[in-house]
């Protein structure tokens, strides 16, 4: 076996290791059916989904469903963990609604994105080996079991109460993160689709103010869930709220940030104009920029 094989055995182990647990920690306190707690079947979905999924894929050799397939999962583990609880109240169907829009539009999104670009680079080297492919579709259902867990928990748990101060401002946030990431895809998208920009960065509208807006979008929005969540966590319930911290924990120092400043610094990074807006334009968190912006010639 080869070592990258090797190593990809340890990561897929380690991946159910930590889905167990979490698994663990947010069924406590929460509803079961037929004495399987709820919270364990919708994480339990959101991996068969993968795996399912992946048969087809690695024969195939096509990754062009990936990113699909998490949006996918994250509505049918939603609606499921809805369904199947004893109790749905207010804060299960708006919690319902938040995952659903979001992973609609982000879905919609990355398929067209990988339709046109006709296939993703970041599976070229790792499709072919039966247990990377595997372990990359897995780590997704750790993905969504993660960045899920503070709702599925809400939703599932046997304690309610009526709405407060969290579920307003947690919806608050919700929204405010939601249209931060829509306008950021939106304006790289149309800047992208204008002949005149190809091979150019986007230093415009929201990217002026950050290099990576919609990233800061999706972490302000997950941690709106896990606001509106936060009042009927209990016990082990409060692990769930790792859900925000995995999601800005992956996007600034795995799998987001690191990879696509990398790709930036490559095409990029020789020039002038590319290193001032470095310069000047925050990483994450949008702020005013520095100075004045000029492209070279």
């Amino acid at each position: 076996m080869k070592k990258t094989d090797r190593n990809a055995l340890v990561a897929l182990s380690t991946i159910i290791l930590i889905g167990l647990g979490v698994t663990w920690a947010g069924s406590q306190g929460g509803a079961s059916l037929f004495g399987i707690p709820i919270f364990a079947l919708s994480v339990g979905l959101a991996f068969l989904i993968q795996w399912v999924v992946f048969i087809p894929a690695y024969l195939l050799q096509n990754e062009r469903f990936f990113d699909l397939t998490g949006s996918i999962t994250y509505i049918s583990v939603t609606i499921m963990a809805v369904l199947l609880s004893p109790v749905v109240d207010g804060r299960s169907v708006l919690l319902l609604a938040l995952v659903m829009i979001w992973a609609v539009r982000l879905g919609t999104f990355l398929f067209r994105r990988i339709h046109k670009a006709g296939k993703d680079a970041r599976f070229d080297e790792i499709k072919p080996s039966f247990i990377r492919f595997l372990t990359t579709w897995t780590l997704q259902g750790l993905w969504v079991t993660l960045t899920l867990a503070a709702a599925l928990a809400a939703i599932t748990t046997t304690t309610r109460q009526e709405f407060g101060w969290f579920a307003m401002i947690g919806f608050l946030v919700w929204v405010f993160g939601f249209a931060i990431e829509a306008a950021a895809d939106l304006q790289k998208n149309r800047f992208r689709a204008d002949p005149k920009n190809k091979g150019q960065f986007i230093h415009t509208g929201l990217w002026a103010w950050s290099r990576h807006p919609n990233y800061f979008g999706e972490i302000v929005l997950w941690t709106g869930v896990a606001v509106i969540a936060l009042p009927i966590l209990q016990g082990w319930q409060w692990v769930t709220l790792i859900s925000p911290v995995f999601v800005a924990f992956l996007l600034t120092r795995i799998s987001g940030v690191p990879i696509l400043e990398k790709r930036a610094d490559e095409k990029w990074g020789s020039q002038e104009d590319y290193e001032a807006y470095k310069e000047r334009t925050s990483v994450l968190i949008p702020r005013p920029p520095t100075g004045v912006f000029k492209r070279s010639k």
